[in-house]
């Protein structure tokens, strides 16, 4: 349980971040909150609030919960979301952002439809809504709620209610401008909390004799634990299987997620200028590699101090509870952050989206004409849906982060397929797309229900790879021109020194880490 010292630190830094978040909202002069300014900050953020913003974003309770759960079940393996994401992030930077910001774009489904047709806006609009309330913003709140539940004996209701209604309160009026320049204060923390329990599990592990001594015995104790590339012998092979990590499906997860996830791009669309944004990115890659010490190091640590724990997603909160007063309201108040920041990106994606895409096709003028008051009030709704969903879809999971992974992979392969198409080959087809991306989940159902013993990454590969065939035999047999058409010739690609070289450290620290524990 928390001491009253625990929650005074938690107070301030709640009072702390929602009175930065009013300050930085703040108007100037008589000017009001238009679209842009609510939706993509005004187009202004620098890029160290979007290399902060999309780790805050990104770090949330299925993140620290979650992968600590799996470290905790598999091992260092789980850290090739985080550390292939980071190559990831570098390829996004690259060769899709400058796509995107030359389009002048508010969300994803907008490029579909100046790509495509109103269509594949509207059916891809509506598919992201329904993934982002019931998935993703549903399990940020019920395991955010389990650490409430775990560390301050709070009421698993009581602390889903507390969270969304923190997150809409510091964020529902300056929109994504209140999320990205928070961000930074957000991630100090993050990383600080995540930091200081690591140092002090380790610590506990040599019984004080310090962290690499810790480390040591971790891996002595629990050599299984540090397999990056798992065996088909192996448990958890069906979650990640092999090489596949590294050459396979992965990387259809992580294009999807990094690159046309709205809940991410977003922040890069807000930014000054495609080279801000570039910097940003590579400021989130080089995050991206040191966040396992935050995400899987503290269930790698439980493991060996106590391996009999009910549900491996009980690690986190469990690791909590050992430690010193104090700490322990800093590291919660650091969880919070994750938390709270994450559910306040989702909620604004959430209303860009409707207010955006969905909201112009239905001629519901009387939710609000202004565009700002229809993303506050959606931003309402659909965190008051979360809320009331969370247990009866996520209770029953024992690794929530794994199920997440699971059920985008069904739709992850069509949305890289209309989209890479989209970019990369002008003869795509609208009717192509489409039935690409329903492919993507036919496909994967019939998988999944034929082939139960196929891993779902090694799935992911073999459905994205038929779903690029079903999209180009439909378009080169419409064989019609496209009018939206991406022309590459109007694209600079080019990248600056600084963002070269910082895309060849990354690709260097990566080969280290795996040739180190392979």
């Amino acid at each position: 349980m928390l001491s009253t010292l625990d929650y005074s630190i938690v107070a301030i830094y709640a009072v702390a971040l929602f009175l930065l978040a009013q300050w930085v909202s703040m108007e100037k002069g008589d000017h009001h909150k238009d679209a842009s300014d609510y939706f993509l900050a005004g187009k202004s953020l620098p890029w160290w609030a979007i290399g902060a913003s999309l780790i805050a974003a990104n770090i949330s309770a299925e993140q620290i919960i979650g992968m600590s759960g799996s470290g905790y079940a598999m091992g260092l393996a789980i850290a090739s979301y985080e550390w292939m994401a980071a190559l990831t992030l570098i390829i996004v930077g690259k060769y899709l952002l400058p796509i995107f910001l030359k389009r002048g774009i508010y969300t994803m489904p907008q490029f579909l439809e100046q790509r495509y047709d109103h269509r594949v806006r509207i059916v891809m609009a509506i598919f992201w809504l329904g993934v982002y309330i019931f998935v993703n913003l549903t399990s940020i709140l019920w395991l955010g709620a389990q650490a409430l539940h775990t560390v301050g004996g709070f009421d698993l209701m009581y602390g889903l209610i507390i969270l969304g209604a923190f997150a809409l309160a510091y964020s529902l009026y300056g929109g994504l401008k209140a999320v990205a320049f928070t961000d930074i204060i957000q991630v100090v923390l993050l990383v600080m909390g995540g930091v200081m329990i690591a140092y002090l599990m380790l610590d506990r592990v040599s019984e004080g004799a310090g962290i690499m001594a810790g480390f040591d015995i971790l891996q002595q104790k629990a050599p299984e634990k540090f397999d990056m590339i798992l065996s088909p012998d192996n448990e958890h092979y069906m979650s990640l299987p092999g090489i596949s990590v590294l050459i396979g499906g992965m990387w259809i997860m992580n294009l999807s997620y990094w690159g046309f996830n709205q809940y991410i791009i977003q922040r890069a669309l807000g930014a000054k200028s495609l080279q801000e944004a570039q910097k940003g990115i590579v400021f989130a890659a080089f995050l991206k590699m040191f966040m396992p010490i935050v995400v899987v190091l503290p269930g790698l640590a439980l493991f060996v101090l106590n391996s009999d724990l009910s549900s491996p997603d009980q690690a986190y909160p469990t690791a909590m509870t050992m430690l010193p007063e104090g700490i322990k309201g800093l590291v919660f108040a650091a969880l919070l952050a994750a938390i709270v920041s994450s559910l306040a990106s989702m909620v604004n994606s959430i209303s860009t989206l409707f207010t955006m895409d969905i909201h112009p096709s239905l001629n519901m003028k009387h939710i609000g004409g202004n565009p700002v008051i229809t993303g506050r009030v959606v931003a309402i709704v659909a965190m008051v849906v979360a809320m009331l969903t969370a247990k009866p879809l996520l209770g029953s999971f024992d690794q929530a982060f794994q199920y997440i992974q699971e059920f985008t992979g069904f739709f992850t392969p069509g949305i890289c397929v209309i989209f890479f198409l989209g970019m990369f080959w002008e003869k795509t087809t609208a009717n192509g797309a489409l039935i690409a991306a329903i492919g993507s989940a036919v496909l994967s159902f019939a998988f999944k229900m034929l082939l139960p013993e196929l891993p779902f990454i090694d799935r992911v590969g073999i459905v994205f790879l038929s779903c690029v065939a079903i999209a180009v035999l439909i378009s080169l047999r419409e064989n019609r021109a496209q009018a939206g058409a991406v022309h590459l010739g109007d694209i600079d690609f080019s990248t600056t020194s600084g963002f070269n070289i910082s895309a060849v450290a990354v690709g260097v620290m990566l080969v280290a880490l795996y040739a180190t524990w392979w």
